[in-house]
C-alpha cells in the first residue's frame, strides 16, 4: 500500500515547511507533493525508458482527462486541490516535460539554457502550483515559483553531485565544465575530477542570485502567505552555504542543517 502523502515527505525540509501551514493548506500541499513524488518514481525507477516514457504518457491523459470533466485517473487525489484553488493545467504539463527530459535520456551536462528550461518544469512549476494554495496571487506570484524554484533545484544539483553520478546523470551545465577545464561528460569522472569545485562556482553564483531575487519578491509580500515558501528558501539558503564551506573534493559528507539550526529558523520563519 503506499503510503500516505505525509509520510512519504516526513523527514524532508519541505515537511517541516508545510507544517507551519493551516491544515487545510497543509494537506493539499502534501497531496501536491505525493504527486510530485510519483511522477519523479517514474522518470527516475520506471524501467526501460521507453516503460517511463509510456508511462508519463498515462499520467498525461489522465491530466487531460481532469481538466475536460473526465475521470483523473491517477490525478485523482489532487482533483479536489486543483478545483479548490484554481492549479493550473499547464502547470502540471510543465512538471511531466520535466520528467520526461530525465526518461528520454540520462542529462548529461546540458548547455545552461537547457538546465535553466529543467528548473523551471521540475521546481519553478511546483512553485507555480504551490503559490495558489500558500495564498500568494497577483504579479509577484511567478516571479517567486521562478526565483526560489531555481535556487531550490541549483542547490539540489549541487548537493545530489555524487547521487546523481550513480544514476549516470550530470546536471552541471556544459559551460561550467568547459569554464574550468573539465572535458569529460562521465558523470562518475567529473564527480571525482580535482576541478569539481570550479565547476561548481558559477552554479553556486547563480543560485545565490536567485535566492536574492526570491527574497525581494517575498519582501513585496504578506508575510502570513509567504511563510513556508520563506522557511524553505532560509533551510537551502543553508545547506548552499555548508556546501560552499565544505567544498567539494572528495569524498564529499552529505550537509545537512544542524537541528538547532532548523529550529532557529523554523521559529523565525514559521512562527514569529
Amino acid at each position: 500500500m503506499p503510503a500516505p502523502p505525509a509520510a512519504r515527505a516526513k523527514g524532508s525540509s519541505f515537511y517541516a515547511a508545510m507544517r507551519i501551514l493551516p491544515r487545510e493548506q497543509r494537506e493539499a500541499m502534501y497531496l501536491v507533493y505525493d504527486m510530485c513524488r510519483a511522477v519523479d518514481d517514474v522518470a527516475d525507477e520506471g524501467g526501460t525508458s521507453a516503460q517511463r516514457l509510456a508511462e508519463l504518457g498515462r499520467w498525461r491523459e489522465d491530466l487531460e482527462a481532469l481538466y475536460a470533466g473526465g475521470a483523473p485517473g491517477r490525478f485523482a487525489p489532487v482533483a479536489p486541490v486543483v478545483r479548490r484553488y484554481g492549479l493550473r493545467q499547464e502547470d502540471f504539463a510543465a512538471l511531466l516535460d520535466g520528467m520526461t527530459m530525465d526518461a528520454q535520456a540520462d542529462i548529461r551536462a546540458p548547455d545552461m539554457a537547457t538546465l535553466d528550461l529543467y528548473c523551471d518544469r521540475v521546481a519553478s512549476a511546483v512553485g507555480r502550483l504551490s503559490n495558489p494554495i500558500f495564498g500568494i496571487g497577483g504579479a509577484d506570484s511567478p516571479a517567486l515559483a521562478h526565483h526560489l524554484g531555481r535556487a531550490l533545484q541549483l542547490t539540489n544539483i549541487l548537493r545530489d553531485i555524487d547521487e546523481d553520478a550513480g544514476l549516470g546523470r550530470l546536471y552541471l551545465p556544459r559551460e561550467a565544465l568547459e569554464a574550468a577545464g573539465i572535458a569529460s561528460r562521465d558523470p562518475v569522472e567529473v564527480a571525482a575530477h580535482p576541478a569539481l569545485a570550479k565547476a561548481c562556482e558559477p552554479v553556486i553564483a547563480r543560485a545565490r542570485n536567485h535566492f536574492r531575487e526570491a527574497a525581494a519578491v517575498v519582501a513585496r509580500l504578506p508575510r502570513a502567505a509567504t511563510r513556508a515558501p520563506r522557511l524553505m528558501g532560509a533551510v537551502y539558503a543553508r545547506l548552499l552555504d555548508g556546501m560552499e564551506a565544505r567544498g567539494f573534493a572528495p569524498p564529499r559528507t552529505r550537509v545537512r542543517p544542524g537541528r538547532l539550526t532548523l529550529i532557529g529558523l523554523l521559529l523565525r520563519h514559521g512562527l514569529f
